[in-house]
């Protein structure tokens, strides 16, 4: 989701628009929806930017033809502000005299929008990188440079980000990285900073590593690492780089799949400050308050999202949720009331021809109470509707979902428990408890690895494998068959546990193993079923609480750090991931890109 580039050199380059956009071009995989190109040439800067793809974009508007001595690049995947022209990057200060681009999200851009124009700023969009070069311009005005300026502006800007700013006649530029990834390349006449290191191998090896709260000042020959909250300086030297660009890509792990898997923390910890703002919410709140039931419709994963969001959405705000595929509603539903239901369409593309389908079809009927719930904003669907649930999880290269699942299923959660309190209802999660996710997601992918790995290599040989729940947990079953079969490619059922008995149970053989994930208030039923399988020599697996009850009736446990009733299930997925990743390990697949299936499908 977004990516910047920005380079400065010793001397003025006539190729300085073809350097910045092969830059861009080696971001493109993160996805965008708009690209900008920034030079400072002596005392006069220029910016061109546009909507499209980066060669369009290039083309209409000549990159190739700037020159200066140093620019910044920036390719924008919309959160905060349309994917128009005036919301891409990088921007203008008021005055013309700072250029700045950004990833990430700013989560009170719309205060400091309004605190900022009150101070006399002129915005010309909406776009929180917008916000972040008017941040760096207030505080500058009693700051005795940039950097201290830098300094804080970050008090003023909540949410996690990465940011590259410089001044026109100025031989400095700045970078900042706040919990959003940035590297510094050092190179024979120049340095240059990027969100990613693929922009920057082909120009130079030796990179100097940025942590988290620190910011760089860098000229074309020299550059001082500071930490943001005191200032001081950081010694930090360069390291010489080996990695090819699509190991650079994967950043230390071996397929984007578990890079993703593991990413889970910090994405979850950036929706939840986004879902915390209440007026991010308060008009789908008030719609859904009013309406008799809501569909949720999805495909895949997200259809699997959204079979744990009915649980929620009836179990803790007495909303009545129909989880439905979304290739079936038009079928199923066709006698909907477009005036007294509601309709939630979930897709991670946001271009999933099933789901809009099912949007086209709601809109002929004149349906008003619409939500997308996207993670590419500027997509068809997000586009079309006029309220959304932005996911901000970054682009997922990987073709099996993860961490796009887990916040669709924390987006339920959450809107589950702000209706409740809207209703007056008592919310049997507290704040406390959503705010202790990221942490029990970490400490899950801290303490489960080993288990998961061992389970694996007894699961590679098997010819077909069953996930069975019952209640909150099936739709977590769902989700864990789904993985399997993406990426193992061994036929797996997920089924709800009571249903079982009702003809499958015929298929276990001995030694025939069958994966159960369960809560701790389900644990009675959990074990009924689990022992209507064990009882016929078949194996049992469980995802759930360490209860003494739950390890004596299987035969291998993959304890949970929490036997939190609503937070189980999403725990659980965690732990399914990460078992369908290492199963195709053992059998030697590629988990990013399985066979047959697409990223974003738009057939039907």
């Amino acid at each position: 989701m977004c990516g910047i580039f920005g380079i400065i050199f010793q001397e003025r380059r006539q190729d300085l628009g073809q350097i910045l956009l092969a830059a861009g071009r080696r971001l493109t995989y993160r996805g965008y929806d708009s690209v900008g190109l920034g030079v400072f040439d002596g005392l006069r800067a220029e910016l061109r930017k546009d909507v499209g793809k980066i060669e369009e974009v290039a083309a209409k508007l000549r990159f190739e033809e700037m020159q200066g001595y140093k620019g910044i690049i920036q390719l924008r995947w919309a959160t905060f502000g349309q994917p128009l022209p005036r919301n891409a990057q990088p921007h203008f200060d008021c005055q013309q005299r700072l250029i700045g681009a950004h990833n990430g999200n700013i989560v009170n851009t719309r205060e400091l929008i309004q605190a900022l124009t009150a101070a006399g700023h002129r915005f010309r969009g909406e776009n929180d990188g917008e916000v972040c070069v008017h941040a760096v311009e207030e505080a500058y005005k009693n700051s005795p440079d940039l950097g201290r300026a830098l300094e804080k502006a970050d008090r003023m800007l909540q949410g996690d980000y990465a940011f590259c700013v410089s001044e026109v006649g100025s031989h400095q530029m700045y970078c900042v990285k706040k919990y959003s990834s940035l590297y510094l390349g050092v190179g024979e006449g120049f340095i240059c900073c990027s969100s990613d290191l693929p922009s920057i191998l082909p120009l130079t090896r030796n990179i100097v590593t940025i942590k988290d709260g620190e910011y760089v000042e860098f000229s074309p020959t020299s550059y001082r690492v500071r930490s943001l909250s005191s200032g001081q300086e950081v010694t930090r030297e360069p390291y010489r780089c080996t990695l090819d660009v699509e190991q650079a890509q994967k950043g230390e792990y071996p397929h984007f799949m578990l890079k993703e898997i593991y990413e889970q923390p910090e994405k979850t910890r950036a929706l939840l400050e986004y879902l915390g703002q209440k007026e991010n919410l308060q008009g789908i709140l008030e719609m859904l308050a009013k309406v008799n039931r809501v569909f949720l419709v999805g495909s895949g994963s997200s259809y699997n999202a959204c079979v744990l969001g009915a649980f929620y959405l009836n179990a803790i705000s007495h909303l009545e949720a129909i989880p439905v595929i979304a290739g079936a509603f038009g079928e199923y539903y066709r006698n909907f009331d477009p005036e007294q239901e509601a309709f939630i369409l979930v897709s991670q593309s946001g271009e999933t021809k099933d789901v809009i389908n099912v949007l086209n079809l709601l809109q002929s009927r004149k349906a008003s109470n619409l939500v997308a719930m996207v993670n590419v904003l500027g997509s068809s669907l997000q586009l079309r509707v006029e309220q959304y649930l932005p996911l901000l999880t970054g682009v997922e290269i990987s073709v099996p979902a993860t961490k796009t699942f887990l916040n669709q299923v924390l987006t339920f959660l959450v809107l589950a428990c702000l209706l409740a309190t809207e209703k007056g209802l008592p919310v049997p999660l507290a704040k406390e408890d959503l705010d202790l996710l990221p942490q029990l997601i970490a400490e899950t992918l801290h303490q489960t690895p080993g288990p998961v790995k061992e389970l694996a290599r007894v699961l590679k040989g098997k010819k077909y494998l069953y996930y069975l729940g019952y209640g909150l947990s099936y739709g977590a079953c769902l989700e864990g068959a789904l993985k399997l079969k993406e990426v193992s490619y061994i036929p797996c059922e997920a089924m709800y546990s009571s249903e079982f008995k009702h003809g499958p149970l015929a298929i276990i053989s001995p030694d025939d193993w069958v994966l159960f994930i369960s809560t701790a208030e389900d644990a009675r039923m959990s074990i009924s079923h689990m022992n209507e399988v064990s009882c016929r020599y078949g194996k049992i697996a469980l995802i759930g609480p360490d209860e003494p009850s739950l390890r004596l009736n299987s035969h291998f446990l993959i304890p949970l750090v929490s036997d939190n009733f609503y937070l189980s299930p999403i725990l659980s997925v965690v732990v399914a991931q990460l078992l369908a990743y290492y199963v195709s390990q053992e059998l030697g697949l590629d988990p990013d890109q399985p066979r047959n299936i697409s990223k974003t499908l738009t057939v039907d």
